[in-house]
């Protein structure tokens, strides 16, 4: 791995692997819908969409078809806290690649005819969500337990602040939040560092984009997050054929060195069929096809949660279980067994995930932006294997007990059942 840092703060990461013949491409902004105020709510994303629609040399069919054109493909995508955009391509077509990706960056024009087209297409993605409420229930969690705070509002903003956003309001985020300072490129594959620092420097000086007093970048960080949903239910009364449920205790904050020990929980117990929640819920009983764990680490604040389907007359026996599950984990621990499984399942999976170049370029990004450092694979996997039984019980002990949140959609009319659950 290499790494360059630019007199304006760009960051430029790279990873090389000669065994391949393509590469990834991907440039990292650190700005999400966190970011935001209520003004602006959905900016972020909506910004994501419209970079494509077209620059100052290039219309969005000439975007689009020019690395389709090569057998590439180009997307993007927009969290709570970054944005990224990348392309994969064969490795002598990199130079395109860095080139088409780095002028969405530098010259995207965000014609206001643009912003009203674009504002539909998000919109119907916003419909598409809530018509999905095994996808809205992940969202109405976090705004029960974040409360109307940039962390629980949706990344996809609302129906009114999309509705309600101009062309200028979206240009001027996109002018501000779009700095060198604020990016990390990041590649993998087939390529040379010093080939890829010239490419980007190249691409990115247009519009003297790079042309800036030196500047630094800084890494995000937070003090503690206010969780106002704390010991509370949010119901959404909805005909489904299904309960969707998610429960969710504290987590730890992204740059908490306990993150190993969580992963290890999470995966534990619910992080495939041989976890607790798949046994209990589906295998001994039959109450759901899908349940699962996972955690989500933001800076200065994180949260397990846990999610089950199941019809609406097993929503209470199913939420039990969950509670029964972490009760008796905090209690006692995991068994030995079951944290050797879930030592291997959270370092196979890390391994067998980075066999492409697009999910190399994706941990180097992310890792940059968000830490500042990349550890090795070796370095990832010794913390991994270093995680101690007393440290998985601690986190046990300190998160699963904590008053929980609970979201629910489904057929209810009242929610006091699932409040008696929790109280």
């Amino acid at each position: 791995m290499a790494r360059t840092v630019l007199p304006s703060g760009l960051r430029i990461v790279t990873e090389e692997e000669r065994s391949v013949r393509s590469a990834a491409f991907g440039i990292w902004v650190n700005v999400g819908s966190r970011d935001e105020s209520l003004s602006t709510a959905g900016a972020s994303h909506f910004l994501e969409h419209l970079l494509f629609k077209g620059t100052k040399t290039r219309t969005s069919l000439e975007i689009s078809s020019s690395i389709e054109a090569v057998g590439g493909e180009t997307n993007a995508f927009t969290s709570k806290e970054y944005t990224c955009f990348y392309a994969r391509v064969i490795d002598k077509d990199l130079p395109l690649a860095v080139d088409v990706i780095s002028d969405l960056i530098t010259s995207s024009v965000v014609k206001a005819a643009d912003v009203d087209a674009e504002r539909k297409v998000v919109l119907e993605e916003i419909a598409m969500r809530d018509d999905d409420p095994s996808d809205l229930i992940h969202d109405l969690f976090l705004e029960k337990y974040y409360g109307d705070t940039p962390l629980g509002r949706p990344i996809l903003g609302t129906v009114e602040s999309i509705n309600e956003m101009s062309r200028s309001t979206v240009f001027n985020y996109y002018r501000k939040r779009y700095r060198p300072q604020d990016l990390v490129v990041a590649v993998a594959g087939n390529v040379k560092h010093k080939e890829v620092v010239q490419m980007v420097e190249d691409a990115l000086s247009k519009d003297n984009f790079l042309d800036q007093p030196k500047s630094d970048y800084e890494i995000r960080l937070s003090g503690a997050v206010k969780v106002p949903g704390r010991g509370q239910v949010t119901l959404l009364d909805r005909k489904t054929e299904q309960a969707h449920i998610v429960y969710g205790v504290e987590g730890v904050a992204r740059n908490d060195k306990r993150r190993f020990a969580l992963s290890i929980l999470a995966t534990a117990l619910g992080g495939g069929m041989s976890s607790r929640l798949f046994q209990e819920i589906r295998e001994k009983r039959g109450l759901a096809y899908s349940t699962y764990a996972y955690s989500q680490q933001f800076a200065g604040s994180g949260v397990l949660s846990f999610y089950v389907g199941c019809k609406p007359e097993r929503a209470i026996e199913a939420t039990k279980i969950i509670q029964d599950i972490l009760h008796d984990v905090a209690e006692k621990g995991l068994t030995h067994e079951e944290i050797l499984r879930a030592k291997g399942a959270v370092s196979g999976s890390l391994v067998l995930s980075q066999e492409d170049t697009g999910s190399r370029m994706t941990r180097i990004g992310k890792s940059e932006l968000v830490y500042g450092e990349i550890m090795s694979f070796d370095q990832i996997l010794q913390e991994i294997a270093d995680v101690t039984p007393d440290q998985i019980k601690e986190i046990a002990r300190q998160s699963l007990p904590t008053s929980p949140t609970l979201a629910v959609v489904g057929p209810f009319r009242s929610k006091a059942k699932f409040e008696g659950l929790i109280k």
